[in-house]
């Protein structure tokens, strides 16, 4: 039985191209233990406005990093909370409240205050907003964190290892990852290595995955609806199974 695997590290609100990659996966690995980066999206989403994708703004958590720049991601903390908490209420609430969909939003936003007022750990916050997306989408597989497991440091052998940890036959990759990705490893393993891309554009849908590695899903889901966000995910998924050179 063949088992797929996407390593991915928490991202709050996500994009969805990379909601989209884990929810083509059995397991999900959050790499939650390799250094905090402030200019990525582990702490921040990416808000665009429902008909003009081009406007956005940052929707950023603040963070304190007890070791500095070297502070690994599963050691960062939240600034203010319940702060953090109202701001991304009124945030969503300025991008989405036109939206028929808002409701949908408005109940991630209120199940994030609902973690904010027990954790101050980012990863527990970022973790959790993907979980709410991915329950929207019907994904229930397996969620564990890089921490948990042993692995090398370079960034091929973590992947490998990881991999293999959870006994994955197939490793899923990102544009990002293909570009340094020694792919002799995996396959000396018997491992599969497949570069996640998204499904060819029916008319009118085109902007959808356009913009979904720039902007957060909120985006998409604001457009599209849970309805629509799951059947154009389904395609992503779908897409993935489709042969291709390795």
């Amino acid at each position: 039985m063949r088992t797929s695997v996407a390593i991915q590290q928490p991202n709050f609100l996500l994009r969805l191209s990379t909601l989209a990659k884990i929810a083509s996966a059995d397991v999900w690995v959050s790499l939650d233990n390799v250094q905090f980066c402030q200019r990525d999206y582990q702490h921040r989403a990416a808000l665009a406005a429902v008909d003009a994708p081009e406007r956005r703004t940052w929707l950023s958590l603040p963070v304190h990093r007890p070791d500095g720049r070297a502070t690994r991601l599963d050691h960062v903390r939240l600034v203010d909370p319940e702060r953090t908490g109202r701001r991304i209420d009124a945030l969503l609430a300025a991008y989405y409240r036109t939206s028929p969909h808002y409701p949908v939003i408005a109940d991630i936003s209120a199940a994030l205050r609902g973690v904010l007022a027990t954790t101050d750990s980012l990863v527990d916050v970022a973790e959790e907003s993907t979980r709410l997306l991915l329950d929207l989408l019907g994904w229930s597989a397996t969620i564990t964190r890089s921490s948990e497991h042993t692995a090398r440091s370079d960034r091929t052998g973590r992947l490998l290892d990881l991999t293999a940890a959870v006994s994955g036959t197939r490793y899923l990759c990102g544009s990002a990852g293909a570009s340094y990705l020694d792919r002799a490893q995996f396959f000396s393993a018997g491992i599969t290595v497949r570069q996640v891309e998204p499904p060819p554009e029916p008319h009118g849908i085109r902007a959808i995955w356009s913009c979904a590695h720039r902007v957060s899903t909120m985006w998409a889901l604001a457009r599209l609806g849970p309805g629509g966000l799951r059947g154009e995910v389904a395609r992503f998924v779908d897409h993935q199974h489709v042969d291709c050179p390795q």
